[in-house]
């Protein structure tokens, strides 16, 4: 009885790890179409790269990419890609990833406030009557001339118009010098910006935003592994000597791995 009871049990293991076996794992954004807003680093015409991270995940996963990345734009271009992948496919996108930010920092764009705040009265009862009762409020701070106000101008916008897609924000990467003219001459970020601000409140204003907006925030500050302050990360990056700044095709390419790792945590479609 205990030898047929043995025999039993390894006969179910042995189907079980069979059916097992036969089980395919499917990336959840595999095959999905997904929207790309940015700057350089997106640009399909940026001459740092190639392949463009987005190349990477098409490949891999036959995504649809729908890119509209322009180099040089800041946080107050977002609401013009949204429109225009609106123009372009109404609702018929499943995802958008926006990573922008980094010009922001080099234009020097202060980095201003989430809200304003103000008095005001509000009706609440909680263990007692309903009745007005004095309160402070705090709304978004819509100011174009912030980064913060940017974000939230471009969030407000773009959860309004797709509010049923998956958004998710990118932190902007490490940067190192980049001279691309006599009147382009950019230096790395171990120096604050005009405006007397470092590149680590960019990057932590976004992730702030995530909390702020509900959107989901992939750290490729934190987690592209990118550094281009040492002389021996420059292998990811287009120019030793002149562009420290963008990826070449071996830093896309790593990227995109992150990337793809990362969103194997979000769903595309809800």
């Amino acid at each position: 009885m205990l030898k047929k009871r043995f025999v039993t049990i390894l006969l179910m293991t042995v189907v079980c790890a069979y059916v097992s076996a036969q089980v395919t794992f499917a990336h959840p954004w595999q095959g999905k179409r997904v929207a790309y807003f940015g700057d350089s680093i997106t640009d399909p015409n940026n001459k740092g790269s190639k392949t463009k991270y987005w190349n990477f995940l098409q490949s891999w996963l036959d995504i649809t990419p729908y890119v509209y990345g322009v180099s040089g734009r800041q946080w107050n271009d977002i609401p013009r890609q949204a429109d225009k992948l609106q123009a372009d496919h109404g609702q018929d996108v499943d995802a958008i990833l926006i990573f922008v930010g980094t010009n922001d920092f080099n234009a020097g764009v202060p980095i201003g406030e989430w809200w304003d705040e103000c008095d005001t009265t509000v009706m609440a009862g909680i263990h007692k009557p309903k009745a007005m009762v004095a309160r402070r409020q705090r709304m978004p701070q819509m100011n174009p001339d912030t980064y913060r106000g940017r974000i939230n101008i471009a969030l407000d916008k773009v959860k309004r118009m797709f509010p049923d897609k998956q958004i998710v924000l990118l932190t902007p990467l490490h940067r190192a010098f980049a001279e691309f003219s006599d009147s382009n001459c950019q230096p790395d970020e171990s120096y604050q910006n005009e405006c007397g601000e470092w590149v680590d409140a960019y990057v932590q204003s976004v992730c702030e935003a995530g909390r702020i907006w509900a959107v989901p925030v992939i750290d490729w500050n934190a987690s592209s592994g990118l550094f281009p302050l040492h002389e021996e990360g420059l292998r990811y990056f287009a120019k030793p000597d002149t562009d420290r700044l963008h990826p070449n095709d071996a830093g896309q390419e790593r990227l995109a791995r992150t990337l793809m790792y990362q969103l194997l945590t979000l769903p595309c479609r809800f």
